[in-house]
């Protein structure tokens, strides 16, 4: 396998497809490397460099007990920047992954970054507060991780119809896709999925918007009830100087599937 070791030993596992400049992709809760798919072979038959890795604790990486909050896992997409010796970087972070991208420019810098792509992202503040009043609800959060902690594979199982937009009227993705996704996320460390989602419900990357000052591109759909537009994209697209939205009408938290095709199409024309 293709790892590289962090400051603190962890093992982190990327796939490093095509040639050309380079796009990081950074995935989502609770998946790994592998949600991106669709996107890594499209970007990377059309002449790119794509690199997508698994987070500590998900997928192929290791399973350390700490490290679960978004200044060390920012600091391990830095690692991996200097691992491969990137420059000139497209980074796109989904839904969670959002937050490494926002973290790392506010604590890396964006020298090494040309642009920088939001998709169904958790920036700038999920929780609602006193001075959040467009976030979610502590109760939501609560309810999550409570049904996490009683029998985590039963959350998974029901977790996927709301994150592809699923009914009993309309399958937006088979059900082979969604035992798919549930096995990725039973490949999870138990203690990251738990801390994982703590840190993205709970991190505020308000002062870190301001560090977005190349162009950026936010992508999100108005039916997401995982990461409601109204708590996350528009209020970024605000915060962003000269950033674009664009908004997928009834598109639900997992577009990268849902919407694969326009998705890729837009990461392309945005990229080149």
């Amino acid at each position: 396998m293709t790892t590289f070791t962090t400051t603190d030993g962890t093992e982190i596992y990327y796939n490093d497809w095509g040639q050309g400049r380079a796009i990081v992709l950074i995935h989502g809760w609770p998946l790994n490397a592998d949600m991106w798919s669709e996107q890594a072979v499209f970007l990377a038959e059309h002449g790119y460099r794509v690199v997508a890795y698994d987070r500590r604790g998900f997928g192929r990486s290791s399973q350390p007990w700490t490290g679960y909050d978004y200044d060390t896992m920012s600091d391990d997409l830095a690692g991996l920047i200097d691992h491969l010796g990137l420059t000139d970087v497209t980074l796109v972070g989904f839904s969670m992954g959002g937050g490494e991208v926002a973290r790392y420019l506010g604590r890396h810098g964006g020298a090494k970054v040309a642009k920088a792509v939001l998709v169904s992202a958790v920036t700038p503040y999920l929780l609602k507060t006193g001075d959040n009043q467009t976030g979610v609800d502590q109760s939501v959060f609560d309810g999550m991780l409570a049904g996490i902690a009683d029998d985590r594979a039963k959350f998974f199982a029901g977790f996927g119809s709301a994150f592809y937009g699923n009914s009993l009227l309309r399958k937006r993705v088979s059900a082979d896709h969604l035992a798919w996704t549930q096995q990725i996320a039973m490949l999870a460390s138990p203690r990251a999925t738990i801390e994982c989602a703590k840190a993205f419900a709970m991190t505020d990357f308000r002062a870190d918007m301001a560090a977005f000052t190349m162009p950026t591109l936010i992508i999100h759909g108005t039916a997401d009830e995982t990461v409601p537009i109204d708590s996350s994209g528009r209020v970024a697209a605000r915060m962003i100087a000269g950033s674009k939205l664009i908004e997928y009408d009834d598109e639900p938290h997992g577009l990268h599937m849902t919407a694969k095709d326009r998705l890729n199409a837009d990461l392309l024309s945005f990229i080149a």
